[in-house]
């Protein structure tokens, strides 16, 4: 049993070791060989399933034949054609295989056990279609269907008619093989029409019996014109010497030999055809295309892979449903076919062949090999004379051409080694190939040193990778690319270079290679780091000062106001109620001094959030959040998942910040009365979203309208390492994302 995947799942191969002692090692030998045989082809035949595909219903089908693809080519092919046919089945296929050995176990006995074999392994695993190869395997198959009631049967590579007790009510169809000998022999004379003798050879082998009891009642019509001499019973050795001395006007037809007289067994096609073929000094004529080998010349031949096809089909409308009683019967494709080399050989005419015959193994003539050298040939030569003019005047224009191409590299290398600039130029394996005088100056050797990769080791090891990795995708692309990395100047200092490279074309629009220049940003560099750095210490300066202003708020002008606020209560209780307006107008003042306590309380909150500093940053977001929704009537629901405590203070005050600016913005510019803040810890990651379904916002607004603004968000996350996605839509809300990378953000702080 061998599992082979996709529609076929199961193949099971059955023998009998029921040979003598001295053969029980060569049938051993047998088994292994079929066994892998069948599994290779059915391996090449069905590719494997995709997981992926739903499991499909089995449907079980039974094959069966006469010798079994080892013994018989011919039954080979026909498996092959029924396995590939079964493949078109909706169904998942669970293959069968068995073989009755005719040529290794005609006897009763054998045949007997087998029977016994197979009723007991397919009791409990009864076929849903079986599928005879060739008579013997039918009638086995019939005789024993008391054991197979109501299994459909469909055969094929019958011979010699359907067997009486298959046409008792039982449900079957196939294709039964037309054999026509008599055509084959018509053919013969009509080749060679002096032929007086036919010898017929085959053998005495249960199997070969059918095939020449055909081909003597075929022939029995043509008795009376020539003289037939029919060699069934001789060993192989007697054959062959009787085929070497047969008269010139002999024609030879080849039906089976599996057996000969001394009980040694053949592979019919693959052995006693060769040895037929080989020693007879007549033409051999044979029966189908299996045998048309070895030098056979052919003849009307039956095609058995024809007959497996038609068989399969068959059985895949019987699995659908239809009743094998309502596919007719019919019987087997056929064709006349020859062998090129084999009517050389015996001097016979390709046009006395009949009309449609195919003819194999054909050598081109003469001039089918040679005519387009001859064609070639002549037309140059009609040619040669335009070409030489044409060359002529070719040449000219070339001398010309190449004039106006030095003088344009002239230019070009002129205007490049007075350039500016760095320039250089690669070619279509990603070669450097030319580098301007400015470039060699600056790296201070030869360019034949550079060329290549040799200029690599002027640009700094960490920039390598990057450049390269750059050059190679965009190279591949034929796109354009813009790359800054350090090179290393004569005098050892590394320079800040952006290298703008782009494909170049050749005159006809081929690809030659790139065209970059490379111009020294060096300052432009530190420029941006000097930027940066003040754009941090600008922010630090600011959160600093936020958080002095918090605190002189809430220590100093906070506490100053409470102590007057007490104060107007005393004096409110000392003025009682003497003086009714008086008390009244200390009363206001006392409840203005608290509201505007409070008011200071909440813009140092705003400043700085003393619950972030105490609690950490989840506190302290929940905490601002929730005040935001009393003191600016907006619902904002937070949300926190796996934030780990202990959240650096840089990290957690520029989430904090970030977050704060993007509900400002919410209040200011959105019209929604809902947001939601979402933290999450992901990947050693921090993750900040804002999200409302307000009118949106133009995210590239200058930031002066919105306070700290967008761009002052990016600052802060540029600072520490991360990074902020803004999307919106008119109308359909807008979503902040920031993202802090935790070891990036603390060796930054650090």
């Amino acid at each position: 049993m061998s599992a082979i995947g996709h529609d076929l799942v199961v193949v099971k191969l059955s023998r009998r070791g029921l040979c003598a002692p001295k053969q029980r090692g060569r049938e051993v030998r047998r088994r292994a060989a079929r066994l892998i045989c069948v599994v290779v082809v059915a391996g090449f035949l069905f590719p494997r399933a995709s997981f992926a595909k739903p499991a499909r219903e089995v449907r079980r089908v039974l094959i069966i034949n006469d010798l079994g693809i080892i013994s018989s080519p011919g039954f080979a092919e026909v498996d092959r054609a029924v396995l590939t046919g079964l493949e078109k089945s909706p169904y998942r296929i669970e293959l069968y295989q068995e073989s009755l050995d005719l040529t290794l176990f005609p006897d009763r006995v054998s045949q007997d056990r087998f029977r016994e074999e197979i009723i007991q392994k397919y009791s409990t695993r009864m076929p849903d279609v079986i599928i005879a190869v060739g008579p013997e395997s039918l009638k086995f198959i019939v005789e024993l269907y008391d054991r197979f009631q109501d299994v459909p049967i469909i055969f094929c590579a019958i011979w010699g008619g359907i067997p009486d007790q298959l046409r008792r009510g039982l449900p079957f169809t196939g294709v039964l093989a037309q054999l026509h000998p008599a055509e084959t022999l018509n053919a013969a004379l009509h080749l060679l029409p002096s032929t007086k003798h036919v010898v017929v050879v085959g053998g005495v082998g249960k199997f070969d019996e059918g095939f020449e009891a055909i081909a003597k009642q075929s022939f029995h019509s043509y008795e009376s014109k020539l003289e037939f001499n029919y060699l069934f019973d001789l060993s192989m050795p007697a054959l062959l010497e009787r085929l070497k001395h047969l008269p010139s006007d002999t024609i030879v037809y080849h039906t089976a030999i599996s057996e000969d007289a001394a009980g040694d067994h053949f592979i019919d096609s693959a052995q006693s055809i060769p040895m037929v073929a080989s020693a007879a000094n007549a033409p051999v004529f044979v029966m189908d295309d299996v045998n048309l080998r070895a030098g056979t010349v052919g003849g009307d031949l039956v095609n058995w892979a024809d007959d497996g096809r038609i068989a399969a089909e068959m059985a895949v409308r019987v699995l659908n449903g239809q009743k094998p009683q309502d596919i007719p019967v019919v019987t087997s494709n056929h064709v006349y076919m020859f062998d090129w080399r084999a009517l050389k050989r015996w001097g016979l005419k390709e046009r006395d062949l009949p009309a449609g015959s195919i003819v194999i193994n054909r050598q081109p003539t003469m001039w089918e090999l040679y005519k387009w050298y001859v064609i070639a040939g002549v037309s140059l030569f009609i040619f040669q004379a335009l070409l030489i003019f044409g060359l002529l005047w070719q040449r000219a224009g070339r001398l010309k051409s190449e004039k106006a191409v030095r003088e344009s590299e002239e230019r070009f290398r002129l205007v490049a080694n007075t350039a500016p600039v760095l320039i250089w130029m690669s070619g279509r394996d990603k070669l450097f190939t030319y580098f301007n005088q400015p470039w060699l100056e600056f790296t201070g050797l030869p360019m034949e040193v550079q060329l290549g990769n040799g200029w690599a080791e002027f640009v700094h090891p960490e920039d390598w990778k990057s450049f390269m990795d750059t050059y190679t995708v965009r190279f591949d692309r034929r796109e354009q690319f813009h790359r800054e990395y350090r090179l290393r100047r004569r005098d050892g200092e590394y320079r800040w270079v952006l290298d703008i490279g782009v494909p170049r074309l050749n005159p006809d629009g081929s690809f030659a290679g790139y065209i970059g220049s490379c111009i020294d940003v060096t300052e432009r560099k530190i420029a941006q780091d000097a930027l940066a750095a003040l754009s941090g210490r600008l922010i630090e300066a600011q959160d600093e000062e936020r958080k002095r202003i918090a605190r002189e708020i809430h220590d100093d002008y906070n506490q100053r106001l409470a102590v007057l606020a007490i104060d107007l209560e005393e004096l409110a209780e000392n003025v009682g109620e003497s003086s009714g307006e008086g008390s009244q107008k200390v009363h206001e003042l006392f409840n203005r001094i608290s509201e505007l306590g409070a008011d200071l309380h909440s813009l140092s909150h705003r400043l700085h959030s003393s619950t972030l500093e105490s609690l950490g940053l989840v506190a302290g977001l929940k905490a601002f959040c929730v005040e935001f929704s009393d003191q600016q009537g907006i619902q904002v629901d937070f949300a926190s998942e796996n934030v780990p405590r202990g959240i650096p203070g840089d990290m957690a005050l520029c989430i904090f910040r970030i977050a704060q600016e993007a509900l400002r913005n919410v209040k200011r510019h959105s019209g929604a009365n809902r947001a939601e803040v979402r933290l999450e810890w992901s990947d050693n990651s921090l993750h900040l979203s804002v999200f409302d379904r307000g009118r949106g916002f133009d995210s590239n607004k200058p930031s002066v309208e919105c306070g700290i603004g967008i761009r002052s968000m990016e600052e802060r996350l540029r600072l520490l390492g991360g990074q902020l996605e803004i999307h919106t839509r008119p109308m359909e809300g807008s979503r902040i994302h920031a993202w802090l990378p935790f070891k990036i953000a603390s060796e930054r702080a650090g």
